[in-house]
């Protein structure tokens, strides 16, 4: 079975976000697993460090540079 989230999924999950970052997060054939880690380390990776667990790698820290990126980009836009 194919757990890989679609690109509707992504972006019900990701919020606002352009094409090409969702195609970057599509590409890594993410799972709902992986983005809930990679908010979680996101939100709280200080507290996770704390408790003692690994920095993630793979899927998962490339999906949180993505991610990093894309709130800077939305932070830094115009607001209405």
């Amino acid at each position: 079975m194919d757990d890989r989230l679609s690109r509707e999924e992504v972006s019900a999950l990701v919020g606002p976000a352009d094409d090409e970052v969702l195609t970057e997060i599509l590409k890594l054939g993410v799972n709902r697993t992986e983005l809930t880690e990679a908010y979680a380390w996101l939100e709280n990776g200080e507290v996770l460090s704390k408790d003692g667990r690994h920095p993630p790698s793979g899927r998962v820290a490339r999906l949180i540079e993505i991610l990093q990126a894309c709130d800077e980009d939305l932070s830094e836009a115009p607001k209405p």
